[in-house]
């Protein structure tokens, strides 16, 4: 596999969900510019529309809507179809509505979990057979660190992403033997249209941009096989890897200070 300039691969098809803003927007563009051939999915066909044209020749768009299952496969064979073998997929479709104990709603909590775990598993499921029969290709599953442990306002979105982190655990080991590099993203806060949402403060908020470039190395370091997890802004994400061993009674404080919550 050949590299771009700045080490990101050249030539390699790319299959982004979730590009049609924030990260997965982002990703694209970074990795057209290194070269890459990038498929972009979003449900919203105005902004498939504006990022394709950031640069040209290099993005595909292929609309989207990961609830659906069947649409998800068909997608995943148009693009191999129209481009080659997909070398890369990045499943970073998602959505967030923030709810607490005042707007407790099992809709919304079964919204989230259609588009944020079960947009993934669709994803999976067109793309490892595939990739199993050729001995090779890789997955990037973009999880939070909301999932590791509760907070704020995530009583919705958290345990989507959570499952997301237990599901990615899971399947690393087959996923291992089979050839394909399977890599867990778990973003910290990051200034996109979802976390503008967020009504409390949010501490180390990293522009999206750096996120971007964060992701593609951490992807591209995944080539060799010793980097499951990309997590981002580190000093923010080392901070509740540790809060993670802490008891309840020493957490939730510390919650409380960090978020004003």
């Amino acid at each position: 596999m050949s590299k771009g300039s700045d080490g990101g691969p050249q030539g390699v098809v790319t299959w982004i969900t979730g590009a049609g803003s924030g990260i997965g927007r982002a990703l694209a563009i970074h990795l057209a510019n290194a070269g890459a051939r990038v498929a972009l999915s979003a449900r919203t066909v105005e902004d498939l529309t504006a990022a394709v044209q950031i640069v040209p020749g290099r993005m595909r768009m292929f609309p989207l809507d990961v609830t659906d299952r069947k649409a998800t496969a068909a997608t995943v064979a148009a693009i191999e179809s129209g481009l080659g073998p997909i070398d890369r997929a990045v499943l970073n479709a998602g959505t967030h509505s923030p709810m607490s104990l005042e707007d407790f709603s099992a809709d919304t909590a079964r919204r989230l979990m259609e588009v944020n775990y079960m947009g993934v598993v669709h994803g999976l499921e067109a793309l490892l057979p595939r990739m199993r029969a050729r001995g090779r290709g890789q997955l990037a599953v973009v999880a939070s660190v909301a999932g590791y442990r509760g907070l704020p306002t995530a009583a919705a979105y958290g345990p989507t992403k959570a499952a997301l982190i237990n599901l990615c655990e899971s399947l690393k080991p087959d996923c291992d033997r089979a050839g394909i590099r399977l890599q867990l993203v778990c973003p910290g806060f990051v200034d996109t249209p979802l976390t503008a949402r967020n009504s409390f403060r949010m501490p180390d908020l990293m522009p999206v941009e750096d996120a971007a470039r964060e992701l593609a190395d951490g992807l591209d370091r995944g080539l060799d096989g010793d980097r499951f997890e990309i997590a981002f802004p580190r000093r923010f994400t080392r901070k509740l890897k540790l809060a993670r061993c802490l008891p309840y009674r020493l957490y939730f404080p510390l919650v409380r200070k960090a978020t004003g919550a």
